[in-house]
């Protein structure tokens, strides 16, 4: 049995009723019609991707996730 890593994933509805799930870490996400099916896909979608690649240090402090707001030109 592996090790464990702790990442950080995000999660948006999308249309046509699908949540998109996204590692904060690296540049992965998945879709799912649930929120549950959407992480479910995204961990092993991430256990394929650290198969090739490293898997970043674990940092002392998580990732802060909030929403920011971006004034577009009209």
């Amino acid at each position: 049995m592996g090790r464990i890593v702790r990442l950080t994933a995000a999660v948006t509805p999308e249309d046509g009723g699908l949540y998109c799930a996204r590692c904060v870490q690296v540049e992965v996400a998945c879709e799912g019609h649930t929120v549950d099916e959407a992480l479910d896909r995204l961990r092993g979608a991430l256990e394929h991707y650290f198969e090739r690649r490293p898997v970043p240090h674990p940092s002392s402090h998580p990732p802060i996730v909030v929403p920011i707001e971006v004034r577009l030109p009209d």
